[in-house]
């Protein structure tokens, strides 16, 4: 379809049918240009029918079964629906089937993240660091490395299609990017050591935001240097500075933003007013993102941290029904967001044009999983020399493994603007046909391989009857973190410290230091209201249950379901 010349005038607003230059200037352009409604109603249907297909997996105990294979799958099929009915011509839903790279990074992913990085309020995140931020950063960068130098290697050698070091680099760093949901699922189902457990899902929480920041280091740093006048090591200095750069500020700015919330809810006290409360909550959860937006950071990276330091000292300073508030609100949100992602993951198979290329997709996934071997092996075995809690090869087999791709590296390959058309569409495919692999596949295929190599584990199981259980919503739901709720008196908390001589480096300057001056420490005042304000609510709605049209009376039938 040809362009006028004057169609930069209105490139914000393309018609189809306008094949002369623009005789009309004064003309609006028709309001069906861009049908945002129908986009919007497609998305609260597909929810809708992904929340239908969670709880029916919860209600029937498919618990081998992780959510992320039964949404794309349900995507795969809803897709395959909607194109036979375009086939028909029974109906138009292009716009439905629409993933937009800048809807997934304004809206969808920051809950993501910021979730993720407030539910690490539990364990021995500080204390492991130094063994995560190794695993997150120099294993990422490994990762990114090997898939992005294989690519560019290989395509010189004329083996796969060929590419530029800049667009290679930034394909290895977009599909580093794990979300080893199965894996964190098992380990807690296998009663595996909480540290090593942290060390996974602080790995993989950090690995995100370090893909990303690769990803943009690639885009922005590598493709404005110019080949003619900078050398190759010139070259990696800048991206090295550019990275760190965006790294560490992204990392202050929302560190720096979640100790100032910590600051004003210590000095601001609205326990009394939780609505207030939420609201700052919610305020100063998304404000990390857009600053470091606007200032040419990484807003991910950003609202990760600040996720970190609100959950360490903003979360204490709250009252115990806004602190529950906060943790059902952010998993709902997250739990949306994730859903919708990996539902659109599915319909991408008929969304748009693919180049779909034998060659290329087979070495990127060999790339991809010696990538991750790489990462995952010689790091633990360099971890385990300082390490009192070592990770055995069955562990470090596991993670490798279960290092699935999710929804960051599907949303970064739109997000990349290569060139030609050809280019785009062939990274695109890969990485759909490479994140459905390690979904579908390895993410089915870890059940089999814990039985497989279960030993000890699968008996010490059968004794307590506990089985494996990969819902990550009902293992969320059905708990509050009553550890997060945790509410201790100046008098308390000086008496914990004093029997904590354990403490060393971090956390001991946390403990005598910095949690005394970010936390309110409660009087016998604070909570006692506290605890009236909870009973009171509980008490309330236990009234209303009993008394209400569905409720009962009877206390012989509470006693049967007790």
């Amino acid at each position: 379809m040809a362009k006028s010349s004057n169609d930069t005038e209105n490139n914000s607003n393309e018609t189809i049918h306008s094949t002369k230059p623009a005789v009309k200037p004064t003309t609006p352009a028709p309001p069906t240009a861009k049908p945002i409604l129908p986009m919007q109603t497609g998305v609260e249907y597909l929810c809708c029918i992904c929340i239908i297909l969670v709880h029916l997996l919860i209600k029937f105990k498919l618990h081998f079964l992780p959510e992320s294979v039964a949404v794309v799958s349900l995507g795969i099929l809803m897709g395959g629906f909607i194109k036979i009915i375009e086939f028909q011509e029974l109906a138009n839903w292009k716009e439905e089937e629409m993933f937009r790279p800048n809807m997934f990074f304004l809206l969808l992913l920051p809950p993501i993240i910021f979730e993720s990085g407030y539910s690490l309020h539990k364990g021995n995140f500080f204390q492991n660091i130094g063994s995560i931020t190794l695993f997150a950063v120099i294993g990422t960068a490994i990762s990114a490395f090997i898939v992005g130098g294989g690519i560019y290697f290989l395509g010189q050698a004329d083996v796969i299609y060929k590419m530029s070091m800049t667009d290679s680099f930034a394909f290895g760093s977009l599909i580093s990017a794990v979300d080893p949901v199965a894996t964190i699922a098992i380990f807690n189902a296998l009663n595996v050591d909480p540290v090593l457990n942290m060390l996974v899902f602080g790995e993989s929480i950090l690995n995100d935001a370090v893909s990303i920041v690769l990803t943009n280091t690639a885009e922005g740093c590598f493709s404005r240097s110019d080949n003619s006048m900078v050398t190759g090591w010139e070259t990696f200095l800048q991206a090295l500075g550019y990275f760190l750069k965006m790294f560490f500020g992204s990392a202050a700015l929302g560190t720096l933003t979640g100790l100032i919330s910590a600051l004003f809810l210590k000095h601001f006290d609205l326990r009394k007013t939780p609505s207030l409360e939420f609201g700052m909550m919610i305020i100063f959860a998304y404000l990390p993102y857009g600053l470091a937006e606007g200032i040419k950071l990484s807003g991910i990276m950003s609202i990760l941290f600040a996720g970190i330091v609100m959950s360490h000292y903003t979360h204490h300073n709250l009252s115990p029904v806004t602190q529950i508030l906060m943790q059902q609100t952010l998993r709902t949100m997250a739990f949306m967001c994730e859903t919708c992602v990996f539902a659109f993951l599915g319909l991408s198979i008929f969304s748009f044009p693919h180049n779909f290329e034998i060659s290329f997709v087979i070495w990127c996934i060999v790339l991809v999983l010696l990538g991750r071997a790489v990462n995952i092996f010689p790091l633990s075995f360099l971890l385990n020399f300082f390490r009192d809690h070592k990770i055995t090869p069955k562990m470090m087999f596991i993670m490798w493994f279960s290092g699935l791709r999710g929804a960051i590296p599907y949303a970064l390959s739109l997000h990349l603007g290569l060139e030609p058309i050809e280019k785009r569409q062939l990274i695109g495919t890969t990485t759909i046909i490479i994140v459905l692999f390690t979904i579908l596949l390895m993410g089915g295929g870890t059940m089999p391989l814990i039985r497989l190599m279960d030993i000890e584990e699968s008996q010490s199981r059968r004794k307590n009857k506990k089985d494996i259980n990969l819902s990550k919503t009902e293992k969320m739901g059905n708990t509050i973190e009553s550890e997060h709720l945790s509410e201790l008196t100046e008098e308390e908390y000086e008496a914990q410290i004093y029997h904590r001589q354990d403490l060393k480096g971090f956390m001991w300057l946390d403990a005598k230091y910095l949690n005394p001056f970010f936390t309110r420490r409660l009087t016998q005042e604070d909570l006692l209201h506290g605890r009236i304000q909870m009973k009171t609510l509980t008490n309330k709605w236990y009234e209303e249950v009993r008394q209400g049209p569905s409720g009962s009376e009877n206390d012989e039938d509470e006693a049967e379901l007790l």
